[in-house]
């Protein structure tokens, strides 16, 4: 296997290729990643319940990706896509780290930690002479494989998990010891963990350096446990009763789950108007350092938001009607999220741009858009999404796929996905049954059509199996 630095040294002089001398410094890259934030989770997209002035104007001011998608339903997986540009399935990294469950069917195998063997894209960034750094959730790996490990300078509360212990200090939960939050000793009681991981981000916009920067903010809001000051909370229970009493035509049955159909929860909705405080606080510290008009910003998340558990409960979070399902599920309420990006100098402020793209294409867009070359022999599953990004608006079709072969505390049972152009199958591990659905005409996935258009069906399927055996995806065993 190639090393990582003879791949990044021949992806620098392909960058160099046809240069036509030099150039004004590259730009700088903040990458805001969201945990747990579905695709209607923000106004901009289409909530009325939750209120984001900050993320609409950063839409207005850039562009709003339709039908972007995450590599996986659950966010180990999905953010190791984001770091090295490479499909969960291909790294043998498809479960959330942790989530071992087992059914009719042993999970797949999967691997507990990103390699460190990997090139990321702090590896990336670094070797091309950027600051790199990395401030909260990472999830992909404990001591030795964490953001400092993988190519980040500088990392801050970055904890073993995939969770806060809470989001108040300590920050620690003495029953489950890797989710305690480090390098926040001293914080005073009522400091709020967003509002902390904030003022790490602006601290770091702020600081004085002769290089370009990347910094990726890792939120771990909205992610579990579901906590906020109490003032926000009480302003949106105000909200949540003008709705009226909850009532069953506020839930859907799915064969395994139950999936929450209204946004309502009044704990969430002050977690969601924090994190858009937050993006409110980068934006002016990039504005207040005369940087916003050279810096990229990107803002995404790392699966479909959480609406969809086995039974009712507190954590039933948010609805991502008119998506079906959530969080651990391959309907499109699991894995279609936000992405938005902006900069001035490269991206026309209030584009809808409808290509499909994933998170694997995240890594080769911030190379190019920086004014690199990127190459397949580093992120072998992305493609640089920066044609999307002009006037065209327009990216090489391509089959997206998923594949999770694990079952889920949301009821999901192992299974995978592949969307060619508007349609999209659905294969169940357990019994190979398949359900096929026309995303134009029928986003919410509610008319399977395999037994109107079986050979499409079974076209889709077989490329699906194609795909699966060429990435080497392992797969479930029958229990005994």
């Amino acid at each position: 296997m190639l090393s990582r630095s003879f791949l990044f040294a021949f992806v620098i002089a392909v960058s160099l290729v046809g240069c036509e001398g030099p150039k004004d410094a590259p730009p700088n890259v903040v990458l805001i990643i969201i945990d747990d934030l579905g695709w209607m989770d923000t106004a901009t997209y289409g909530s009325s319940f939750y209120e984001t002035p900050n993320i609409d104007r950063l839409a207005s001011e850039g562009a709003r990706f339709t039908n972007f998608y995450a590599a996986s339903p659950v966010c180990s997986p999905t953010r190791a896509s984001i770091m090295t540009g490479k499909h969960p399935a291909r790294l043998d990294l498809t479960n959330w780290i942790g989530g071992e469950q087992n059914g009719i069917l042993n999970q797949a195998e999967y691997i507990r930690e990103l390699p460190v063997e990997e090139t990321t894209v702090g590896d990336a960034f670094s070797d091309l002479g950027y600051s790199t750094g990395y401030i909260g959730k990472w999830h992909l790996g404990r001591q030795g494989f964490l953001a400092g490990d993988n190519g980040f300078d500088f990392s801050f509360a970055v904890n073993e998990a995939g969770q806060p212990g809470s989001y108040f200090p300590p920050y620690e939960n003495p029953n489950w010891p890797i989710t305690n939050v480090p390098d926040l000793e001293g914080d005073p009681e009522g400091t709020y963990l967003t509002d902390r991981l904030s003022e790490a981000a602006v601290s770091f916009i702020k600081e004085p350096r002769d290089t370009p920067f990347l910094l990726v903010m890792s939120h771990y809001s909205v992610h579990t446990p579901l906590q906020a000051p109490d003032t926000l909370v009480e302003q949106y229970a105000e909200k949540a009763a003008l709705l009226g009493p909850d009532s069953e035509a506020n839930y859907r049955a799915e064969e395994w789950g139950e999936t929450k159909l209204r946004q309502d929860h009044p704990t969430y909705a002050a977690m969601v108007e924090s994190i858009d405080r937050s993006v409110g606080r980068v934006l002016s510290a990039l504005e207040d350092s005369g940087m916003d008009e050279e810096t990229i910003v990107v803002f995404t998340s790392d699966n479909g938001g959480l609406s969809t558990l086995r039974r009712r409960g507190f954590n039933q979070a948010t609805s991502n009607l008119p998506l079906r399902a959530g969080k651990g599920w391959l309907y499109e309420g699991g894995i279609r999220i936000p992405l938005i990006m902006r900069h001035p100098g490269s991206i026309s402020a209030g584009q809808t741009v409808d290509a499909p793209g994933m998170t694997t294409d995240l890594f080769p867009t911030l190379l190019e858009l920086t004014g690199h070359s990127a190459t397949p022999a580093l992120h072998q599953d992305g493609v640089s999404l920066s044609d999307a990004l002009g006037e065209a608006s327009v990216v090489s079709p391509r089959p997206l796929f998923w594949h999770f072969p694990h079952y889920h505390g949301s009821g999901n049972r192992p299974g995978g996905a592949v969307r060619i152009g508007n349609m999209k199958l659905i294969e169940w591990m357990e019994d190979g049954a398949v359900e096929m659905y026309d995303l134009e005409a029928d986003i919410g996935e509610s008319v399977s059509l395999v037994e109107d258009r079986p050979d499409e069906a079974a076209r889709l399927r077989d490329v699906l199996d194609v795909w699966r055996r060429e990435v080497g995806a392992n797969m479930p065993t029958r229990a005994n």
